[in-house]
């Protein structure tokens, strides 16, 4: 074969970029610090959806209002230590940031509802939903809010 890999190995470059992506140690402290930024993000937000609802706020409001201020913390530690290198224009990774996060906003409403409905705790439920949409916040943050430019 003309670039050297047998039938059975993969030839798309977009593989050869995820493994070397992959074994790049940048990624993984990245990685780490996005997750330790989310941690934050995740006492923020249980701790003020928590609040709200034991404030006697419906859980769906208290899970906006609590997104609110947990993604501010988020995007503001995002930009300043995980992806200080990547920075770009402020308003314009801000705005991608907020479309991001509106997603996983949207994502996560739906599984708080899903799991509310079959008898989870709202705090419990809350929690799970949050970790449940981590993955695509990470993934989508790291390839399009902050990207290099």
């Amino acid at each position: 074969m003309p670039n050297g890999l047998d039938a059975g190995a993969s030839s798309a470059p977009d593989r050869g970029r995820l493994h070397l992506a992959l074994r790049r140690t940048a990624n993984w402290v990245q990685l780490a610090k996005f997750v330790a930024v989310g941690l934050s993000g995740y006492v923020v937000n249980l701790a003020v959806y928590a609040t709200l609802v034991h404030a006697g706020v419906h859980y769906i409001l208290a899970a906006v209002c609590s997104f609110l201020v947990a993604v501010t913390n988020n995007y503001t530690w995002n930009r300043l230590w995980t992806f200080r290198r990547q920075r770009g224009q402020l308003v314009y990774q801000g705005f991608r940031f907020l479309l991001v996060s509106t997603v996983a906003l949207g994502a996560n409403l739906l599984f708080l509802q899903v799991l509310v409905a079959l008898g989870v705790g709202k705090i419990p439920a809350q929690a799970a939903a949050i970790v449940l949409v981590t993955p695509w916040n990470f993934t989508a943050n790291k390839l399009w809010s902050f990207r290099r430019p």
